[in-house]
């Protein structure tokens, strides 16, 4: 029996998408619930898993733009393979022929170590090409695709850096074959078409840039209170909940507060009129394998911070192990980005639209701070809440700013619990 694989329909909005990559060749034998391929929307990365036990059979290429509901594949259900241990009847044992006489020894080789089946790695058609190409060890090449597969843009990179500064001085004596040409190290360039998920990021940000009028202002929150809390009750919390306390929640708290005062920061433009939204879900930007990401935390104002730091965990998970959902990342109506876990100490960040706000948070860092007539140094940090003009006047960004200020610096203003 052949079962069809299709590419499954990942919302309304989404007619097609790219094969990124296949986990298995054709003819392999693939097994219930085992990952078969990675799709790649322009919104989300998915892997498409096996619906039964069978041998695999390809019909569409990686890197094709496949549209919902094509076949991609099949499953031969019922050629897989029963493997049966059967002895050897001692009667055949018995009356087998003598062995023939060995044959003549052969000169030495260079010794060929098998590595166990489990042991070899996931390569794609295209990678395997380039490895054999090539003549390398794929043990040495570091992978940078889902679950550590191999890419060939890895293989390109080990490449480049496996490049000699310099020829030996024996080369210059050795014929070198013309496929075996390798250009100056400061001459190559590697080329990579943009994935999907990269294409939709570059085109709404240059949405963003176009069609609103965006303009940014700063602040700084002494983060002194805030990390005392943690420390006190961190133990407590974790034990309690079973999630650590981070600063994300502190944070969410205080926009849904200041939001709350200030609803056009939590509005849009449709055409000639202002929506204001009256409930507010939160989009936290997640840097991604392959790209950012903005999953929505929903009715962020009705959560703990127990509940807001583990919607933050399943997100995270749920980016690492591609199984974030259309759904995930539809409805937001504001969006904080942390730029501080990569070590930014301050940035512009860009609208999502059709939001009218988006805060940025960035690296903690110890500062001389004048305080009381005395000078003394505090955890600061830099924030950043860029506004869509139309909708919102520079008085209502600056005190929106101020307001975050102010709950972050004393956050027992956002009922802390514990």
């Amino acid at each position: 029996m052949l079962l069809d694989i299709k590419v499954p329909s990942v919302g309304e909005s989404v007619t097609e998408a790219t094969l990124a990559q296949w986990y298995k060749k054709d003819g392999d034998l693939v097994g219930k619930s085992e990952p078969l391929f990675v799709l790649e929307t322009d919104k989300v990365t998915l892997e498409i898993e096996a619906e039964a036990d069978g041998v695999l059979s390809i019909r569409v290429s990686e890197g094709e733009t496949v549209a919902i509901g094509t076949v991609v594949g099949t499953i031969d259900t019922a050629a897989a393979p029963e493997v049966v241990d059967e002895p050897v009847p001692e009667e055949v044992a018995e009356i087998a022929p003598a062995a023939p006489p060995p044959p003549p020894e052969p000169p030495p080789v260079e010794p060929v170590v098998e590595i166990p089946l489990a042991a070899k790695p996931v390569l794609a058609p295209s990678v395997r090409r380039l490895v054999a190409e090539k003549n390398l060890d794929v043990s040495k090449i570091a992978g940078t695709g889902p679950g550590g597969r191999i890419t060939k843009g890895d293989v390109i990179l080990y490449l480049e850096h496996a490049v000699p500064a310099a020829p030996p001085a024996v080369a210059v004596t050795q014929p070198t074959q013309p496929h075996e040409v390798t250009p100056r190290p400061d001459e190559q360039i590697t080329r990579k078409p943009m994935s999907r998920i990269r294409q939709r990021i570059a085109t709404r940000l240059l949405e963003a840039k176009q069609n609103t009028a965006m303009l940014t202002t700063f602040n700084e929150i002494d983060m002194a209170r805030v990390k005392e809390i943690r420390a006190h009750y961190q133990d407590a919390f974790q034990k309690k909940y079973g999630v650590r306390l981070g600063f994300m929640s502190f944070f969410i708290k205080a926009c849904v507060e200041a939001l709350m005062e200030f609803p056009e920061l939590n509005g849009s433009i449709e055409g000639k009129d202002v929506v204001y939204h009256n409930y507010y879900h939160i989009g936290v930007a997640i840097g991604g394998e392959r790209g950012l990401v903005v999953p929505v935390i929903r009715h962020a104002d009705k959560l703990s911070f127990a509940q807001l730091e583990q919607d933050i965990i399943d997100y995270v998970n749920k980016i690492k192990e591609n199984k974030l959902e259309l759904a995930d990342l539809e409805g937001g109506t504001f969006t904080i980005t942390n730029g501080g876990v990569f070590g930014s100490l301050l940035s512009t960040p860009i609208l999502n639209m059709p939001q009218s706000g988006i805060l940025g948070m960035h690296k903690i860092e110890d500062r001389p701070m004048v305080l009381d007539g005395k000078v003394v140094v505090r955890p600061m940090m830099y924030v950043a809440l860029t506004y869509d003009h139309r909708i919102v006047d520079g008085r209502q960004a600056v005190t929106f700013l101020v307001r975050i200020k102010e709950f972050i610096e004393d956050p027992e203003r956002i009922m802390m619990e514990v």
